[in-house]
């Protein structure tokens, strides 16, 4: 076999033709048979039965708003068998149908779901790419003999989703145009390499999805199948109906493809287990992640490498899967840290981890990973600490969030409250550790608060000393304070570089009142500079507290 056919990319392509009116049936399948059968069961078996037949029979249909007018947008079988087809104004479906029953589109919703699909299928590949509006791309290189062979792994994907509640169209080609064409026209079709061409050439070019405009344009011309159109010169078919439409025809047949573009990107390492019987006890799903970690420090290490980020997947039985993702301030590389991460995460739920009827795959993943850089650590005592630090940085931002645990950094600005940034610890505990603060000088009390209010608070000056002097009283909070000292002014110019002159200038003073408190105050604008009134005439600018000293 040649390296060519060994490298040759197969594309599964999923087409969910129902999903809007299969999300809306399987919601009230799951959240009203039970008001469904509470009540059968005080009429007896027999009527049961026939509510349920009755439940399945009556015709739904799904719409949307077109041109001012409400059409149907999607329909399900029994709706289907009685004429009704996607596109049709409702008024006329009803005549055909009075007992019809209609639901609005929600396209969120069905995006969600489709989401939620495409996250299940995650158990057979991680290259799951989104086909909008109902469809997805799954490149199964390499990975169909694990569910043995791409007859298998159709089938079980197919017949899985079915038990779901949803119809499925799928069909696995080399390129993703070609796998996109045979779920409309042929589903579970399987294509050789090198068959694209001949296994869509009777199909008609509407298959294709070029829009109407060519579809019509090739229907006028003569070429009614995708083998009329592929007998042409590509020259020909460029000229007439454009670049793209070529480019598309010849993905379809199997002469180059585009490539899909997955939801997530792949991970840098990955390890699974499957189990025949699921696992539902938090026992079982500690010692499936403890042995997932095991295997995955060993891959790792084999390269040098430590994880920064990591996340475990859970595929329920039910087609449910929920992700739980840590991250790590240094390169991990003992598979107990993992354990102690997790363990953390799991514990800190607000939506416990719902095992349902069982998970019945658990997968480990590190997204991100580092090389690995030795250090001396028996003799350095600040490796040693630095080591304890990050450990339980990482502990607790696995518990309440990295976002929540910051450290913080001096900012080359004169602003005040620009002067600092909060950065997250896991990723900035080293700069944190060598950033130079201003000195403070020895005996001297502080220039500045240590702790600034989020926004500067008003305060009332009845009279000040102009054109730059301090308030001899203000009122903060409703409460009149005396002014007994005074140091300043600081004045602080805006950045008129960033601010686009919006901001004024502040005078910052160091207060002190009768009753010992010291406060950070500024005047911001300059009395004759700055702030005036509507008559051009200079205003009193307005003063604010900024900040208390201990």
């Amino acid at each position: 076999m040649s390296a060519s056919s060994v490298n040759r990319r197969r594309i599964l392509s999923l087409w969910l033709p129902r999903l809007p009116i299969d999300r809306i049936q399987r919601f009230f399948n799951s959240a009203g048979l039970g008001k469904i059968r509470a009540f059968s069961s005080e009429v007896g078996a027999g009527s049961r039965e026939e509510n349920a037949s009755k439940q399945k029979d009556e015709p739904s249909i799904v719409v949307i708003k077109d041109n001012n007018a409400l059409v149907i947008h999607a329909l399900d079988e029994a709706a289907e068998r009685l004429g009704l087809y996607i596109g049709q104004p409702l008024a006329n479906a009803r005549a055909m149908c009075p007992d019809l029953k209609v639901f609005d589109a929600d396209a969120v919703a069905d995006a969600k779901t489709l989401s939620d699909i495409a996250d299940w299928c995650d158990r057979f590949t991680p290259l799951v790419a989104l086909d909008q509006p109902h469809g997805l791309f799954l490149d199964i290189t390499g990975c169909a003999h694990l569910f043995g062979g791409e007859a298998a792994l159709l089938q079980t994907l197919v017949r899985a989703l079915g038990r779901q509640g949803f119809a499925v169209s799928a069909a696995i080609a080399g390129t993703s145009v070609c796998a996109r064409t045979l779920t409309r026209q042929a589903t579970s079709s399987i294509v050789a390499e090198g068959g694209e061409a001949a296994a869509i050439d009777r199909f008609p070019v509407s298959a294709l999805g070029a829009g109407e405009a060519i579809t019509t344009g090739l229907r006028r011309a003569g070429l009614k199948t995708i083998g009329d159109v592929a007998s042409r010169s590509p020259s020909e078919i460029t000229a007439r109906f454009g670049a793209r439409f070529s480019t598309l025809l010849a993905h379809a047949l199997g002469q180059g493809d585009a490539p899909i573009s997955p939801r997530k990107p792949l991970p840098d390492y990955i390890v699974e287990k499957r189990f025949a019987e699921p696992i539902a006890t938090d026992t079982m799903i500690a010692m499936t992640l403890s042995r997932l970690a095991d295997t995955l420090i060993a891959s790792m290490e084999k390269q040098g490498k430590g994880a920064r980020r990591l996340e475990a997947a859970f595929f329920r039985t039910d087609g449910v899967v929920r992700a739980i993702m840590v991250e790590a301030g240094r390169p991990v590389t003992q598979s107990k840290v993992i354990d102690r991460l997790f363990r953390e995460r799991l514990d800190a739920l607000a939506d416990p981890l719902d095992p349902g009827f069982g998970f019945d795959m658990v997968r480990l993943s590190a997204s991100r990973t580092e090389i690995v850089v030795q250090e001396q650590r028996d003799l350095d005592a600040h490796v040693h600490d630095n080591d304890e630090l990050s450990a339980l940085i990482d502990r607790i931002a696995a518990r309440i969030g990295g976002k929540r645990v910051v450290v913080h950094l001096p900012e080359d600005t004169h602003i005040p409250e620009c002067a600092v940034m909060a950065a997250p610890a896991q990723h900035h505990l080293a700069a944190a550790m060598q950033a130079e603060w201003p000195a403070r000088t020895e005996s001297e009390p502080p220039l500045r608060p240590l702790r600034l209010f989020d926004r500067p608070e008003p305060i009332k000056v009845p009279f000040a000393a102009v054109p730059d002097g301090p308030p001899h009283q203000f009122t903060w909070r409703r409460a009149l304070h005396a002014v007994v000292r005074v140091e300043g002014p600081e004045r602080i110019a805006m950045e008129w570089w960033r601010q686009d002159g919006k901001q004024l200038t502040r005078d910052y003073f160091r207060i002190e009142d009768a009753e010992g408190l010291r406060f950070w105050i500024f005047r911001d604008g300059l009395y004759e500079g700055e702030v005036f009134d509507g008559d051009g005439e200079p205003a009193s600018p307005g003063w604010y507290v900024h900040g208390l000293f201990a």
